[in-house]
């Protein structure tokens, strides 16, 4: 890099060179824009902080607790919902990274627990969690000791928990642990509860999904048990904290259940950011059936580490695997070897999850003296380990969401600097989108948070558990929703509830069985090391056969394990430690059958629907790649049984006159539908709050039900998780977008970027590139109904024209997985 002839580069309409003076970054913004690799620069101004007085009734001691700990006012975003939490509203503060949003909750919380009440903090993370104790007691021993802190946690002793039953007032702990161990055992902490006045819920916009939609349930039966213990008064306050996302009071409804004011003005300061989208360039590597490869976004983001060091510019790298964070670490280290400066080679560090807190505070404080001026660090960062004053952030691979990308990118120009951020694509339809299409990140809100809570997979098991807790009753129907009613009707049916005088008890069970929050249900696969019998964690059943299987590549908190075996019947998979140096992927055959219609819109030659289905799944093979290039190293069978999915899908067919005019102009009609299906998978994260592996897709040339070319796309989750009806609403935005990502792909027949799908069951055969943007044009909405395809609301119906049968087929099918 250091050796390009700058003088020759040329920018593109949308570069300035003025955009990137005076950051000590510009050798890599010029380099970029030289060698094609900078798609887009972008310049972010500058925002002054607005400040607050502090709200009249914060006590005078947690004002100077405050100030002790460097806060001297308040900004007005945490003033403002601090005043609404203590006036008796729940609230949402929804503001960006660093903004300070423990204060907004903090005070109305311990100036309440001051006065005698308790509060409950809950953090997707045990990290989070112990980092906000740290806060807590940092406010100075004046009124830290007054608010008697603890994080309870599963890995907390059980004396400690006795201790912090009869003495705690401000408990942190994690939605899975209230599941689990607080609300089972809600009679052991009823002086808790019945003083319960404040629940926070930090990091709010990780909760979607069917987490989320658990966590909604979870947050429910809190809401059930502490009104109980509290003599029947449902006055209890919700304080939500988010990154900055679409309709925040609308995702505090859907995970509280109650109406929450909304925050989402800003007053914190922020430093001028200059924002840059890089695309790797393709290499002269082959991989399956003679796709071209880029260079990886790690070895991407390893050199321009290196040279942020030899710059002397602060800089963070967020890689998503802990063997990508030492890769890159590594090679960053070796390039500035090469380069003649060895002795930088120790200001680069890897980060990762599972870190000691002591380790994490060294290096902490590595990075405030200097010692360490370039981190590479998994996203795990995130939620355990403070940064500020740097410089520079590198993105490697679109983090899944909008609001995801922008928290990774605020940690720089914390200090107020002048900094600088770039999002590295990976070889991936979405990331590829993405570098070429700067309005879809920098000119369109955050994404909305998906979840339903309603999801009969997910309400059946919590009703369970709270008739486990305390018996329900008709006035229970509101709070868990419109379908609980009817889902009470069939547990009493099948015999697991009792009905005794219009109260709902557990049948024949002291306990409920409960469920694992992050899935839907099922006896966990646990997964053990096998040296040692060493419990490394669990996986959902279903999850099991594609992730789990024997061969397969495996990631447990950063940690690498190759699967031994995969026991079904017993329910264990026995793994080592270790990395082969290369990644695993499974291939699953699908049948999809409709069940119902809910909803439909005629679209320009093609219809949409939305609906529910049926997918039968068998994993038959995995395949090993090169982590490096994506290459593929072998196919090896599997013999393991069939699943079957209760899910929700949205799905267009074509129009006979279509399909005739697409054929006659001699498209790939098979391979067209495929490769649009292996796109679409790849671009829903873009107007839904999911990953990729949440959803898969099916494609038929003519499906025996509706009897035209078909194109599926379903949620990867029993019961559906919402992702597939949010893209039925925005299916315009949707296709287009997937219209473009492979139409702007600079590949000739298809590659990893665009319409090949690591993950395919059919080993990407057949795939039309030219023929899917053909066939797209045709299922795009109308011009007038491109904000959103209208709502054409049906009864359910049965599916398969007029006969309403229910043939199934053999389809292309892709489901894709982590």
């Amino acid at each position: 890099m250091a050796d390009l002839d700058y003088s020759a580069a040329t920018y593109e309409p949308g570069y300035s060179a003025d955009l990137v003076r005076g950051l000590g970054t510009e050798r890599i913004l010029e380099f970029g824009a030289a060698s094609g690799r900078l798609t887009h620069v972008e310049r972010l101004p500058a925002r002054p902080g607005r400040q607050a007085p502090w709200p009249r009734w914060v006590p005078a001691e947690l004002v100077t607790a405050f100030a002790g700990a460097g806060v001297e006012r308040p900004w007005e975003h945490q003033a403002a919902a601090a005043d609404l939490a203590h006036q008796g509203s729940s609230v949402i503060m929804a503001t960006g990274t660093a903004s300070g949003k423990s204060v907004g909750y903090l005070m109305p919380a311990l100036t309440a627990i001051s006065t005698g009440a308790t509060a409950l903090y809950l953090s997707p993370t045990r990290a989070l969690a112990a980092d906000q104790l740290a806060l807590v007691r940092g406010l100075g021993t004046g009124f830290s000791q007054a608010v008697r802190a603890a994080v309870i946690d599963s890995d907390t002793p059980f004396p400690d928990r006795a201790k912090a039953r009869k003495n705690v007032t401000y408990l942190l702990t994690t939605p899975d642990m209230l599941h689990f161990g607080l609300l089972p055992q809600h009679q052991r902490w009823s002086g808790f509860f019945r003083r319960l006045q404040y629940v926070i819920v930090d990091e709010c916009h990780g909760y979607r999904g069917v987490f989320g939609s658990h966590v909604a349930q979870v947050l429910r039966r809190l809401r059930r048990v502490t009104a109980f213990h509290r003599g029947g008064r449902a006055d209890l306050r919700f304080i939500l904290a988010s990154a900055t996302i679409s309709e925040p009071g609308r995702c505090a409804e859907l995970l509280t259940g109650v109406l929450a004011e909304e925050i989402t003005a800003d007053a914190a300061p922020r430093g001028p950011m200059t924002f840059g989208l890089w695309e790797p360039p393709l290499t002269a590597a082959r991989g399956e059936r003679g796709a071209p490869v880029r260079r990886s976004a790690i070895a991407e983001t390893a050199s321009l580490l290196a040279e942020l060091v030899r710059d002397g510019t602060p800089a963070l790298a967020f890689i998503r695997s802990r063997r990508g964070v030492e890769a890159a670490a590594a090679a960053a280290k070796a390039q500035l070897a090469q380069a003649g400066a060895a002795g930088l080679a120790d200001k680069v560090a890897a980060y990762r999850s599972g870190y000691l807190p002591e380790e994490r505070r060294e290096l902490e404080r590595a990075l405030r003296c200097g010692a360490v001026t370039a981190l590479a660090a998994t996203p795990a960062l995130e939620l355990g380990i403070n940064v500020s004053g740097l410089d520079a952030v590198l993105i490697a691979g679109w983090p899944g969401t909008r609001a995801g990308l922008w928290q990774q990118a605020g940690r720089a120009g914390r200090a107020g600097r002048d900094c600088l951020a770039i999002l590295i694509a990976r070889d991936d339809p979405l990331d590829t989108y993405l570098v070429h299409h700067p309005q879809a990140l920098l000119h369109r809100p955050v994404e909305a948070t998906v979840l339903d809570p309603a999801n009969p997979y997910v309400l059946g098991p919590h009703l369970l558990a709270a008739a486990a807790e305390l018996p329900l009753s008709d006035k229970d129907l509101a709070l868990f929703g419109p379908a609980a009613g009817g889902m009470i009707a069939g547990l009493v049916s099948d015999g697991t509830l009792r009905d005794r005088a219009g109260r709902w008890h557990l049948a024949g069970l002291r306990r409920a069985p409960l469920t694992g929050l992050r899935g839907t249900g099922g006896r966990p696969v646990r997964i053990v090391e096998e040296s040692t019998g060493r419990l490394v964690g669990t996986v959902d059943e279903p999850s099991a056969h594609l992730l789990a299987h024997a061969g397969a590549v495996y990631h447990h908190q950063g940690e690498i394990y190759l699967v031994s075996s995969l026991d079904l019947a017993d329910s264990v998979a026995l793994v080592r430690a270790g990395d082969p140096g290369y990644v695993t992927s499974a291939r699953e055959l699908t049948d999809l059958e409709i069940i119902a219609e809910h909803r439909e819109v005629e679209l320009a030659g093609a219809t949409a629907h939305f609906g529910d289905v049926v997918v039968r799944r068998r994993v038959v093979a995995f395949l090993r790649r090169s982590q490096e290039t994506g290459q593929p190293l072998g196919e090896f069978p599997l013999d393991l049984p069939g699943k079957t999915l209760h899910t929700r899908a949205v799905w267009w067919t074509l129009e006979p006159r279509t399909r005739a005019s697409l054929a006659a102009a001699g498209v790939d009609l098979a391979g067209a539908a495929h490769a649009a299906e292996h796109a679409a998978i790849g671009l829903l994260p873009l107007v839904a709050a999911c990953d990729r592996w949440d959803v898969g897709g099916v494609s038929a040339e003519q499906h025996p039900q509706t009897g035209r070319l078909t194109i599926f796309i379903y949620d990867g989750h029993d019961g559906g998780a919402g992702f597939a009806e949010r893209g039925f609403l925005a299916a315009g935005q949707w296709l287009r977008s997937t219209m473009h990502a492979i139409a702007d792909c600079e590949c000739s027949t298809g590659c990893p970027s665009c319409i090949q799908s690591p993950k395919c069951g059919n080993g990407n055969e057949p795939l039309s590139k030219s023929g899917s943007v053909a066939l797209l044009a045709h299922l795009l909405p109308r011009a007038q109904e491109e904000q959103g395809l209208p709502r054409s609301e049906k009864g359910a119906t049965p599916a398969g024209g007029e006969s309403g049968g229910r043939r199934t087929a053999r389809l292309r099918g892709d489901r894709a997985v982590p």
